[in-house]
């Protein structure tokens, strides 16, 4: 249960074929045996509902995992902890990710959780202001006119994906001067929050967040998508220790496997794929048809296929650096860990 707290890589080699070779037996087929614990670091967001339809499936404990979940409100904070190699999986950004790696922690992407992931929400009279505006600097600008102050945008903590892509989006796409906007970086629970007290104009989010505050405000309106703040942006992803890849290579495999199944459940019932995440987010916080109109949204694109990020991921990790919350770029051999993916047999991708 939990607790608080550019170049695509080659596709199959030697070590490829070897893993595709031992996945010729069925979860039906497997012996008995005492189940494979992997300690589990998760942020709970739909990003990561890849995690939460494999527990609430029952697919774990079929395969002979045990999945020890701690809930992080953060990436960056996930960060921290995972430098104590107390964790075997994290389902984390893919800025994080590359902070950890960064820091020599023997972290790899195994898999994508989806891409564009992240847009931009607003309420209010900004909201409004913003639709009309000749750009989106303009609507900037007028607001900290009319109201002697800056627009308060919400989002997750300096170093995460939502905060890296609005970073970029303000100051390379949009050109909003650093006058006119406060980025206010808070955890997961309290963007939510904020928008919804009114502390703030906007927020850079993920679902349930943007669908939660549309339902609850009627003003609210996305005002950027993720692919316009940042094309093809990354987001969350699978990601284990080298060290567990190493020691407990069927396990490995196996969570790999239930990943890409748990994305095509997302694809082909988002009803079911909302029950089982509301048993993990928390029944009665929020509803499943809530969660089924998340999972309908043009910030849900779930994919598993980690090739398919590898390019945007360096964009994004050069853009990291710049802001200097990435000591330097992560080379893609050295984040990515593809072998997993890769021998799956491409019926079941």
């Amino acid at each position: 249960m939990p607790t608080d707290n550019g170049v695509p890589l080659p596709r199959l080699s030697r070590r490829n074929a070897m893993l595709l070779a031992g996945m010729a037996t069925s979860f039906a087929g497997r012996p008995a045996h005492a189940a494979s614990i992997l300690r589990v670091a998760y942020i709970p967001i739909l990003a990561m509902a890849q995690l939460f339809i494999i527990i609430g499936e029952g697919w774990a404990a079929q395969a002979g995992l045990d999945l020890q979940l701690t809930r992080f409100s953060s990436g960056p904070a996930m960060v921290q902890a995972l430098a104590s190699r107390a964790y075997d999986v994290a389902y984390i950004g893919i800025g994080p990710a590359m902070v950890a790696r960064g820091a020599g922690l023997d972290l790899r992407v195994v898999a994508a959780n989806g891409i564009d992931q992240g847009s931009l929400i607003g309420v209010g009279a900004f909201a409004a202001a913003f639709e009309a505006a000749a750009s989106p600097a303009e609507a900037f600008a007028a607001f900290r006119q009319k109201n002697g102050r800056p627009v308060r945008v919400a989002t997750l903590p300096k170093g995460s994906v939502p905060d890296t892509v609005l970073q970029y989006w303000l100051n390379e796409v949009a050109h909003v001067a650093s006058a006119d906007v406060q980025v206010l970086g808070v955890g997961e629970d309290r963007v939510q929050q904020v928008l919804l007290a009114g502390s703030a104009e906007a927020a850079s989010a993920l679902e349930p967040i943007l669908t939660i505050v549309r339902e609850r405000v009627p003003s609210a309106r996305i005002l950027v998508g993720g692919g316009e703040m940042f094309p093809d942006q990354p987001g969350a992803v699978l990601a284990m220790r080298e060290a567990t890849i190493h020691a407990s290579p069927e396990a490995a495999r196996s969570l790999v496997e239930l990943h890409v199944r748990a994305t095509r459940l997302i694809l082909s019932d988002p009803g079911r794929a909302a029950h089982d995440t509301n048993q993990i987010l928390g029944p009665g916080l929020v509803s499943e048809e809530t969660l089924i109109r998340a999972f309908g949204s043009p910030a849900m694109r779930p994919i598993s296929d980690p090739h398919a990020i590898v390019a945007a991921t360096a964009r994004l990790g050069v853009y990291q650096v710049r802001l200097g919350t990435l000591a330097r770029e992560i080379p893609a051999a050295e984040l990515f860990d593809t072998a997993l993916y890769d021998a799956l047999p491409p019926a079941t991708r």
